[in-house]
């Protein structure tokens, strides 16, 4: 009797902290950020300007993201470019976490779907390459007060369904659905479903469900491993942690031509990533029976020999960017990370707020808001709206906001890529007459196995840091507009 009370006790707790988190986090993000039209903005490796050649330095214009028709240099291919980044949020109504009652990540889990959100763009580079975008990209409606419920998300698919005419879903192989569309159309229109097959199914990998692969149950479960629980709030580091086990663990063949390295207290050991690069791919890679086709090399299917020849790596490295505040000598290097095409950007955030840097204009960092909150969706079924995985609006925050603690993510094709990434990112890493210390390293040869119990409380090791912390000016920022 006394347990049976305890267990209504707790689901009530559950009831009402989930009732608070709605009401917390279903506000409504501003659809506008401020943005110079005078200044380049850099998206993960893209540089867009948003000044008109022909137009006078003095003039004004203002961009709402929730303006289609409004155009100004390339301020709509850069919203497109943004906008077609995965976006993984907070959920609510899935089924319970791993040892635990809860049935929302409210509140805890915006780590881990930074992670995710990092993590998603590694694979996007590797199944689709960086010139990837969404073709219903600019279709996204601004967000307002009614999050994405199950009810809105039913109504959306009668128009996506008339978008997807002749699809097949995502259980079918790449074979029986280029045949289909290639009855249809030109080659074209069958490499356009193509990459919607990749889109969706990449999706549906990160879904809210003990079965899929890199959704949140999984990633809770494998932090049970590392002594956290489903509501404990997770580091950086511990994140990079598990998200390289579960791209280890994945069982679904399409993502067998792809792993992870994690780096050693600042350290990359090349030798590491290159027996990584040369692990060989198993066999069942063949898109026979998966959800997706083969790796692609620059958004162009791989040939079947590729699959047996070698793995993509996703490389994570945390560091650490100062004391108890980020180094401001530290923001050039950050701003020369995020203009490399192969960089998959940084999670960190704020103090305990956690989010997703994915680019920059000036001395403000851009990125991508996991605190809101959106219902469950079942991405399970063939036809499941995507529009809840896509941001319209992005953010910006002055990189003196910035907490220290931070993983620096990096996608490599093959060992030729490692190479290059390791020569371009070791002259970024060069310290100047400022700098003590570089963020990381690259060193030849193996990196010793250590205890992944050292990782338990990474905020609280000591990392090389530049130790001449000095005072920055906040920067507020308003409505996205071009000024």
């Amino acid at each position: 009797m006394e347990n049976k009370g305890s267990d209504e006790v707790e689901k009530l707790r559950t009831k009402l902290l989930s009732v608070w988190h709605n009401v917390k986090y279903s506000w409504a993000l501003k659809t506008k950020t401020s943005f110079s039209r005078n200044s380049p903005v850099l998206l993960l490796g893209k540089c867009y300007h948003f000044k008109a050649e022909d137009e006078e330095k003095s003039a004004e214009a203002s961009y709402e993201s929730s303006d289609d028709d409004f155009v100004m240099g390339n301020v709509e291919a850069f919203r497109k470019d943004f906008a077609s980044r995965v976006w993984l949020t907070y959920r609510e109504e899935f089924p319970p976490l791993p040892a635990s009652t809860l049935t929302s990540d409210c509140g805890w889990g915006c780590m881990l779907r930074a992670g995710q959100m990092m993590l998603a763009q590694g694979l996007i580079l590797h199944f689709l390459g960086r010139d990837w975008t969404w073709s219903n990209a600019l279709e996204l409606q601004p967000l307002d007060t009614e999050t994405w419920t199950t009810t809105t998300a039913k109504r959306l698919v009668a128009s996506l369904e008339a978008s997807l005419q002749g699809s097949t879903g995502p259980s079918n192989n790449r074979s029986s659905a280029v045949t289909q569309v290639q009855a249809q159309g030109s080659a074209e229109e069958a490499d356009t479903h193509l990459k919607e097959m990749y889109h969706r199914t990449l999706i549906s990998w990160f879904g809210d469900g003990p079965s899929h692969l890199l959704g949140l149950h999984r990633l809770v479960r494998l932090g049970l491993m590392m002594g956290k629980q489903a509501g404990d709030w997770y580091g950086p580091a511990v994140v990079a942690h598990i998200l390289k086990k579960a791209v280890e663990e994945a069982m679904d063949p399409g993502l067998a031509g792809i792993t992870a390295y994690v780096s050693q207290d600042c350290t990359v050991y090349s030798a590491d990533v290159i027996d990584s690069h040369r692990a060989p791919t198993p066999r069942q890679a063949s898109p026979e029976g998966s959800g997706v086709p083969p790796s692609s090399l620059n958004g162009q299917p791989a040939s079947a020999s590729t699959l047996t020849d070698g793995r993509a790596v996703i490389i994570l490295v945390p560091v650490r960017l100062g004391g108890e505040k980020t180094n401001p000598d530290y923001f050039n290097f950050a701003k020369s990370i995020l203009s490399l095409e192969y960089c998959i950007g940084i999670i960190g955030g704020k103090p305990k707020q956690a989010c997703y840097f994915v680019g920059f204009q000036d001395d403000s960092l851009i990125y991508m808001d996991p605190h809101y909150c959106q219902s469950f969706v079942d991405v399970s079924t063939s036809d499941f709206p995507l529009q809840s995985y896509h941001c319209p609006s992005p953010k910006k925050m002055p990189f003196s906001k910035m907490d220290p603690s931070c993983t620096i993510g990096f996608y490599s094709r093959s060992v030729q890529d490692y190479e290059r990434i390791r020569l371009e990112v070791s002259k970024l890493l060069q310290p100047s007459g400022k700098e003590k210390y570089p963020a990381f390293t690259f060193v030849q040869g193996h990196g010793r196995d250590y205890d992944m119990s050292a990782f338990m409380t990474p905020e609280k090791r000591e990392w090389p840091f530049i130790r001449d912390p000095r005072r920055t000016v906040t920067i507020t920022t308003g409505d996205f507009v071009l000024l």
